[in-house]
């Protein structure tokens, strides 16, 4: 394979990731709008309950009835933002995933096209070749090493004394 079509492989993958991203993001979007969504109608319909008991108890009963529904909306919106914090959760997860994924193919894609081309040129240096390799190795590793940090940061086992929920 030339070195201009393995860099144009490469674009190629790029674009499929780039592209696997925007679904990943559009489908999650879509879940969370669905969940607002049906929060929004629950709500409605159970204010609407709420209207009618409202004419049809006691002030004592009314009171009751008015704290239950109280508490079923707040849990209904603590259920729902709970839902959307793991949606975006797993999201920021997935994307993480990806782009490590991506990242470590690239640059072995890289790597093999410039080999490529650095084989065809007259009077080769083995020691520039070396030197692209480890500093993507080096590069990897530290990209790597922030991958595991940030998702630490956001899973809480970076704080001293806190646990990852399993």
């Amino acid at each position: 394979m030339t070195t201009n079509n393995q860099f144009s492989e490469i674009q190629r993958k790029n674009l499929e990731a780039a592209m696997r991203l925007a679904q990943l993001s559009m489908e999650n979007s879509q879940r969370i709008m669905a969940l607002q969504t049906e929060l929004a109608r629950e709500l409605f319909t159970d204010t609407v309950a709420q209207a009618r008991v409202g004419g049809d108890t006691a002030n004592a009963d009314i009171l009751q009835s008015r704290a239950r529904y109280t508490q079923d909306t707040m849990r209904k919106m603590v259920d729902t933002a709970r839902q959307v914090t793991e949606i975006g959760n797993n999201t920021r997860l997935e994307f993480s995933r990806l782009l490590t994924e991506q990242l470590a193919a690239g640059s072995h894609d890289i790597v093999d096209a410039f080999q490529s081309f650095l084989k065809a040129l007259p009077g080769q240096n083995s020691g520039v070749l070396d030197a692209m390799q480890q500093a993507m190795a080096n590069a990897n590793a530290a990209f790597e090493q922030m991958s595991r940090a940030t998702s630490a940061a956001f899973d809480g086992t970076s704080k001293p004394g806190t646990k990852k929920k399993i």
